[in-house]
C-alpha cells in the first residue's frame, strides 16, 4: 500500500512516514500543494493523509480538485483546524476521515488501516459506461453503441483503467505501474501503441477523440 503524506511541518511528516513504514506501508511526503499535485500525477496512491494549512494553498482546494478529477481513494485530513464547521466542510468535499492535531500516531495508523480495509471490501461497479462504451467486467465483454468490440487482455485492462478514471489525466508511469506492473523504460512506445488501438476502436467520425493526449503528462478519457 502506497500512502502520500501532504504535510508542511517536516518533523511531523517524517514522524508519520516512519510510523507507516514500520507498519509495512510505502510512504512518500509532499510539503506543498504543488508537490502533492506532482506526486499524484506521477504515481498512483492508495490513500492520502492531508494537512490543510499548506504554504502555497489550502488543502481543501486540493481535495476538491482530486475528487473532481476522479481520485476516489481514501483521504484522511490531519489538521489543526478542529472546529466543527471545518470538519463538516472537509467531509462534504469528499474526505473519508478527519483527525485534529495534536494527534496520536497509533490512532492515525488505526484510522488509516480502517479506511483502507473498507476501501478494499467496498462493492465495486461491475459495469463501466462512458460515451457509448460499455465494459462488463464480469463477463469480460466490451460494446460500443451496442455492438461488440474485440479486445486483447491488455486492451481490456487499459480501457478499464481509463473508464475508472474519467477525465483524470493518467501519466505514462501510472499506466505502466497499473497495467504492466512496472515502470518500464519510458523510451518504448508500448503505451502509445495500445492507446492508438483503443482510439481506432472507439473514436467516432466526428466530435472529440475518445482518448486525449495531454502533452508532457499522459492521456485523458474525454
Amino acid at each position: 500500500m502506497k500512502i502520500l503524506i501532504v504535510e508542511d511541518e517536516r518533523k511531523v511528516a517524517r514522524f508519520i512516514e516512519r510510523a507507516l513504514v514500520e507498519q509495512a506501508y510505502t510512504a512518500r511526503t509532499a510539503s506543498t500543494c504543488a508537490e502533492a499535485r506532482d506526486e499524484l500525477a506521477e504515481s498512483p496512491y492508495d490513500a492520502i493523509i492531508l494537512d490543510l494549512g499548506l504554504p502555497d494553498g489550502d488543502g481543501l482546494e486540493l481535495l476538491r480538485e482530486w475528487r473532481a478529477g476522479g481520485f476516489n481513494e481514501p483521504v484522511l485530513i490531519l489538521s489543526a483546524r478542529d472546529a466543527v464547521e471545518d470538519r463538516i466542510k472537509g467531509l462534504n468535499l469528499g474526505a473519508d476521515d478527519y483527525l485534529p492535531k495534536p494527534f496520536s500516531v497509533d490512532e492515525l495508523v488505526a484510522r488509516l488501516r480502517s479506511l483502507l480495509r473498507r476501501q478494499g471490501t467496498a462493492p465495486r461497479a461491475t459495469v463501466l459506461e462512458h460515451r457509448g462504451v460499455r465494459l462488463d467486467l464480469l463477463a469480460r465483454v466490451a460494446t460500443f453503441d451496442g455492438k461488440p468490440v474485440d479486445l486483447t487482455s491488455r486492451e481490456f485492462a487499459l480501457l478499464e483503467l481509463f473508464l475508472q478514471n474519467p477525465r483524470r489525466v493518467l501519466t505514462r508511469t501510472m499506466i505502466a505501474e497499473k497495467i504492466w506492473e512496472s515502470s518500464y523504460e519510458m523510451e518504448t512506445n508500448l503505451i502509445e501503441v495500445y492507446v492508438r488501438r483503443l482510439r481506432k476502436k472507439f473514436d467516432r467520425a466526428e466530435g472529440e477523440p475518445f482518448l486525449k493526449t495531454v502533452r508532457g503528462s499522459g492521456y485523458q478519457l474525454a
